[in-house]
């Protein structure tokens, strides 16, 4: 049979026009280009630099501060127009991260640039007034992970007072709450536990940046601080951390990932047990365990539990270092599914009552150490007491309530 080239062609043409009319007819609207991302490091250098040009600056940081392009914030700030970058201050584990949880950190000089270090988790937790001579201005650079019990928010709040003290002014350059900016949980710190892992009645995950937070802590505890907080750009309350445009550092050498940082308000409460939290494995809190638990027991109790969320898969490891190094442990491993139902505090309890009430003789609490975690000391007897989760949760709303209500008023973003 003879082909008819011409009807063909016209045919594939014809086919070509109605393709890409209903292509067009379906695709989604050109959009406005958004706000671009930028951090609060980046926003001083290209518009707020007056805050630091023709200064001495102290700058106190970790491996987490820098900017998009993972440039140091102390490389930035040396060779910034203007700015004489002094000496540098360093949180737990170190100005470069090297050092494990609780490790005492000294004070020496920056191989790179030859600065002072200074280290504010050692002999002071604050920088004294001759850490201080001749610094104008503090700077303050360190990605929290949006958990009340980690200190990196309490060397900000001491450096605010020691700054305030010293009549100088200090600046937090903000950064994204990797667990977002919604979702407030857990109870909120009794006083009587303040500690360095909780020096202020905040909620367990309290959903702020840490610029928010710095404003709340100044406002609402009267440090004094002549604060100003850089804000970021194109951050929304509702990002997670994998929601922005930035590469996760971890920000202490337990908390390698987001999804660490998403599980940490509950599963950081195994801590304070005879449990394995997972340190000394490549997923810190998110597998929990011990040598005496039966694995595939514990995730049929746990899932059995039907949490929001959340799926538990028997786990079988050997910790490196930290609690049972070198023995095996037998537990689960937490797999989040859906977090915008996942509640990590409600979670991290129901492991722990869970392991408690299969094994009574096993199972011990590290009573003081636990009651500094979770802000109170009543949550522990009443998982001793054989009370449920649920009535805990309904037991802090009130605190949480007025917290919430507190919180509303230091909010930068909306």
């Amino acid at each position: 049979m003879l082909i008819d080239w011409r009807r063909a062609a016209r045919w594939l043409i014809a086919l070509a026009v109605l393709w890409a009319c209903s292509a067009a007819c379906v695709a989604p609207a050109a959009r406005p280009p958004g706000q671009p991302f930028q951090l609060g490091i980046s926003v001083l250098l290209h518009d707020r630099l007056n805050l630091v040009e023709g200064k001495n600056v102290g700058l106190i940081t970790n491996p987490t501060g820098v900017n998009r392009e993972l440039v140091s914030d102390i490389d930035l700030l040396a060779h910034a127009p203007g700015v004489r970058l002094v000496a540098l201050f360093g949180p737990e584990h170190g100005i470069r991260g090297a050092h494990q949880a609780g490790a005492r950190v000294g004070s020496n000089r920056d191989p790179v640039t030859g600065l002072p270090v200074y280290s504010l988790y050692g002999k002071t937790r604050e920088p004294t007034p001759a850490m201080l001579k001749g610094v104008d201005v503090l700077v303050f650079d360190i990605q929290a992970v949006g958990t009340r019990f980690y200190t990196f928010l309490y060397t900000m709040a001491d450096a605010m007072k020691a700054a305030a003290a010293a009549h100088i002014p200090i600046i937090v350059l903000d950064r994204p709450n990797p667990i977002g900016g919604i979702l407030v949980q857990g109870p909120v710190l009794d006083p009587k536990f303040v500690s360095f892992v909780g020096e202020y009645p905040i909620a367990l995950r309290y959903g702020m940046t840490v610029g928010e937070l710095a404003r709340l802590f100044n406002g609402e505890f009267h440090l004094g601080a002549d604060l100003t907080v850089v804000k970021m750009r194109g951050w929304k309350r509702a990002m997670y951390y994998d929601d922005t445009p930035l590469q996760f550092v971890i920000p202490s050498p337990n908390m390698p990932t987001e999804t660490t940082a998403l599980v940490y308000p509950g599963m950081g409460l195994v801590e304070g047990t005879n449990v394995s939290e997972g340190r000394g494995t490549t997923l810190p809190f998110q597998l929990t365990g011990a040598p005496w638990i039966d694995a595939d027991a514990l995730a049929q109790a746990l899932n059995a539990k039907k949490l929001p969320g959340v799926r538990f898969r028997p786990a079988h490891f050997t910790p490196t270092f930290s609690k049972y190094q070198g023995k095996p442990c037998n537990g689960v491993q937490v797999h989040v599914i859906d977090r915008s139902t996942f509640n990590p505090v409600i979670v991290g309890l129901t492991v722990i009552r869970t392991i408690h009430d299969m094994y009574p003789k096993d199972f011990a609490f590290k009573a003081s150490h636990f009651d500094l975690l979770i802000g109170n000391d009543w949550v522990r007897q009443d998982i001793e007491n054989g009370v449920p989760v649920v009535q805990m949760v309904g037991r802090w709303q009130p605190d949480l309530a007025r917290f919430k209500r507190v919180r509303e008023k230091y909010l930068l973003y909306r």
